[in-house]
């Protein structure tokens, strides 16, 4: 009885592979071999009311006032889904900026069908 082996990532498969792929499926992969390498949880597994590590490159970077206070707002991706990162009382953060890479944690909550992680604690990761 013979097991079958997983597709190898090298060789004529993978090659093949990233020339049908259109580039945003490849850079979604390389987010997702990003995210795990950082030990985080994918982003579309992540439910509510639940705390999770997660790990993508920002998208958008906002400043929303909350209830009269200012917000600021950045959308995570981490190539299986979006968070949005709410940073309360805050009008700017030093490195949180469209393009650059980070590791959130803290409570994921669903707000207006979007995953949400208010004030979490952060962590500036290298551009790749």
């Amino acid at each position: 009885m013979s097991t079958a082996e997983p597709p190898k990532r090298g060789g004529l498969r993978g090659l093949l592979s990233r020339l049908t792929s259109s580039q945003s499926e490849i850079e979604a992969q390389e987010l997702r071999e990003d995210a795990d390498e950082a030990g985080a949880t994918p982003i579309a597994a992540c439910g509510g009311r639940r705390r999770f590590c997660v790990a993508g490159t920002l998208r958008t970077v906002t400043l929303r006032p909350r209830g009269g206070a200012p917000a600021l707002e950045a959308e995570l991706y981490d190539g299986s889904d979006v968070i949005d990162l709410v940073w309360l009382g805050r009008r700017k953060i030093a490195g949180i900026e469209p393009g650059r890479p980070v590791k959130a944690e803290g409570l994921v909550s669903i707000q207006d069908g979007r995953k949400v992680m208010f004030n979490p604690r952060y962590e500036l990761r290298p551009g790749s």
